[in-house]
């Protein structure tokens, strides 16, 4: 028999992964946060910090992790300037301290911008995917390759439990938004063609530029020398231009992409984007005239994120889904984060469910207590996502959830989140975690 950590990884094989109830897993739960806590101490710097401080050496419940969660703030505890002004070597060793592999093996000479830098930490095996940073600095997410094919995987098998469909290589794949240029959602996009799209086809991808790390990062360091008074004409000059021919490929996409759906129209299709593009698109196809009743009635969709401050009317998720025929039911939606590995897929009664491999902790406010694990609870959402590899699977969000530990009424046995979660930041206009600030200043003493 295998350890608790492979019997808990060993459900990803199985069609009820998400109809496993908590009071089934806890003990092996605990057993496999352990093994990843023997095997990690010695290799994340950052965990055995948290575990010194903590006088832990083993995790013998579920209150014990809770010191070993790290702030979703720790990815990006780097210096600024480390970044701004290129400091390589620097952002490398702030890098390897949440990392589980040595970083000594990356080729650090000559690198000509983040993109670079990115691309030679790929190059080694260790692929980095970055947040946007558009409102501040980018989370630096260190992986492996198994998280890769892990999240690819993951994307696949959630999705076919929420929308009760079969991956059959039987669609056109549109991914129909922009996307950040990073190793995750090349991974993804690619996995969804793999398992979805018809042999012989190709994915669509949206005719647009991808949105570099190396581009967010010049407009931050652009829009805090213009705050400063420091920005030269020049440099402002060329800024307005590239944003100015980002937002005529952004137009002229609108078209070919509408050309593209309809020429395969009678298809099914799996269409891959943000609401915000997705509307645009809709409207577009609508004033050529054609609507539902055009489409294959199979069609399904991985729609999500934010409106990104569009002005759309309040039935546009009815509107998109109608012009497109998808059902009512065939837009799969889920809860996760950048952070984790795994993400929690949506039933149809409305609440994301955990599989066994991820942990759920409740945590106070101030996310150094847990909260009782049974019922329906209000909380801090920490998780421990065991099918971590490349970095620590513990940590603490900055989400307030209602996470429930009995079946839902969906039938599936599995804790599951109800469909309110909210940021405590905009809760509240700031979001403190009580271990952020020893943390940040821990890694940047090391780097």
């Amino acid at each position: 028999m295998g350890t608790a950590l492979e019997t808990l990884l060993e459900y990803r094989h199985a069609s009820d992964a998400y109809d496993v109830p908590f009071a089934e897993v806890c003990e092996l739960q605990v057993a496999a946060m352990n093994e990843r806590l023997q095997d990690r101490i010695d290799r994340i710097r950052l965990v055995k910090f948290r575990a010194e401080a903590a006088g832990l050496t083993a995790i013998t419940n579920f209150a014990d992790v809770v010191p070993l969660l790290l702030p979703h703030t720790a990815y990006k505890s780097y210096p600024e300037n480390f970044l701004l002004e290129e400091k390589w070597h620097r952002l490398t060793a702030w890098l390897g301290t949440v990392s589980t592999y040595p970083l000594d093996d990356v080729d650090l000479e000559g690198i000509a911008g983040v993109d670079d830098w990115i691309a030679r930490l790929d190059a080694a095996g260790h692929p980095v995917s970055c947040s946007s940073g558009t409102t501040g600095k980018s989370a630096m997410l260190i992986a492996s390759q198994a998280d890769l094919d892990w999240v690819s995987d993951d994307a696949v098998r959630a999705c076919t439990w929420a929308l009760g469909v079969e991956a059959e290589q039987d669609r056109q794949v549109f991914n129909l938004s922009p996307i950040a240029a990073v190793p995750r959602n090349i991974a993804l996009l690619d996995r969804l063609q793999h398992a979805f799209g018809k042999p012989g086809t190709e994915l669509f991808r949206y005719p647009v530029p991808p949105i570099t790390i190396g581009a967010v990062t010049r407009m931050v360091a652009l829009r805090k020398a213009v705050a400063e008074g420091k920005a030269m004409p020049a440099e402002i000059a060329e800024f307005e231009r590239t944003g100015s021919e980002r937002a005529q490929a952004l137009e002229a996409a609108i078209g070919i992409t509408v050309d593209a759906l309809l020429n395969v129209r009678g298809e099914k299709l799996y269409l891959a984007g943000y609401w915000a593009g997705l509307y645009k698109l809709a409207v577009a196809v609508r004033e050529r005239g054609f609507a539902a009743k055009d489409f294959h009635p199979a069609n399904i969709s991985f729609i999500g994120g934010g409106l990104k401050r569009e002005d759309v009317p309040a039935d546009y998720q009815e509107f998109i889904c109608e012009t497109f025929n998808i059902a009512p039911g065939g837009n799969f939606q889920f809860y996760g984060m950048q952070e984790l590995g795994s993400i929690e897929p949506r039933c149809g009664n409305g609440r994301y469910h955990i599989p066994p491999w991820v942990v759920c902790l409740p945590l106070n406010k101030a996310a150094d207590a847990l909260l009782p694990m049974e019922g329906e609870v209000q909380c801090r959402a920490g998780f421990f996502d065991l099918s971590l590899d490349g970095r620590w699977g513990g940590v603490i969000t900055g989400d307030r959830i209602e996470v429930d530990f009995e079946p839902c009424a969906c039938g599936a046995r599995s804790p599951s989140i109800r469909d309110n979660v909210v940021r405590y930041a905009d809760l509240e206009g700031d979001d403190k975690i009580n271990c952020a600030g020893t943390v940040d200043a821990y890694v940047r003493g090391l780097a």
